[in-house]
């Protein structure tokens, strides 16, 4: 599980900077702030470290794979308000 929560963080992080795959890989980031939680119930002690970079890589990839989200949702609300100025698509 821990391992497995480092690569969904580590993805969820490093898909957040490209545009079409921010969707999917916000998935990714929220996977890896699960298993990371479930890797550090499961691990020994002085063994949740693993678990513990991928929880926080799964936050930080939420963090950017939202603002990536708000950001899509701005552009198009401006591109809409743009196309009303111009008279309307049709």
């Amino acid at each position: 599980m821990a391992i497995a929560a480092l690569i969904c963080g580590i993805l969820g992080i490093v898909g957040a900077f490209i545009p079409v795959v921010t969707y999917f890989t916000f998935v990714l980031a929220v996977l890896g702030i699960v298993f990371g939680i479930k890797g550090r119930k499961n691990a020994g002690p002085g063994q949740q470290g693993i678990a513990t970079a991928g929880l926080v890589c799964g936050i930080v990839g939420t963090a950017f794979g939202l603002v990536g989200v708000v950001c899509a949702i701005c552009a198009v609300c401006v591109l809409g308000s743009a196309l009303n100025e111009l008279g309307g698509l049709f």
